[in-house]
């Protein structure tokens, strides 16, 4: 069995103690749906507004900050590699369905590679010393 098989999503809700004002709880759901922190900051402070709101507010905080582990800070090789796991969390038909157009037009130049490799032209080519 390979490698590719034991790798586990990294992909998980955290909380995000580098980006954190209170406890980073805000800063963690914005990383895990790719949002910006200010603005699920200001959503849950104006949720915290309304009287009917504010008690589900704290409390789920106060849980959320009990429940969820910090952001490992290795979790990420780079960028590009957060934004792939987000995907194939939050859309993995998309994710898997551009994965499987970029391997087609791969094999497709491949393909053309081949033919040209056997072909009658690269063999006179190869004869007169050209490239």
């Amino acid at each position: 069995m390979s490698d590719f098989y034991k790798h586990k999503n990294p992909h998980r809700l955290f909380r995000d103690k580098e980006n954190a004002v209170l406890a980073g709880v805000c800063a963690g759901i914005a990383e895990y749906f790719g949002l910006n922190r200010k603005g699920v900051r200001l959503v849950t402070f104006l949720s915290m507004l309304f009287p009917p709101f504010f008690a589900f507010v704290v409390i789920s905080y106060v849980v959320l900050t009990i429940v969820l582990p910090v952001k490992p800070v290795d979790l990420y090789e780079s960028s590009e590699q957060a934004e792939f796991w987000r995907g194939v969390s939050n859309a993995p038909s998309d994710v898997f369905g551009a994965l499987r157009h970029r391997f087609r037009e791969l094999n497709h130049r491949l393909e053309k590679m081949e033919a040209f490799v056997t072909s009658r032209e690269f063999e006179i080519d190869q004869e007169l010393g050209r490239k």
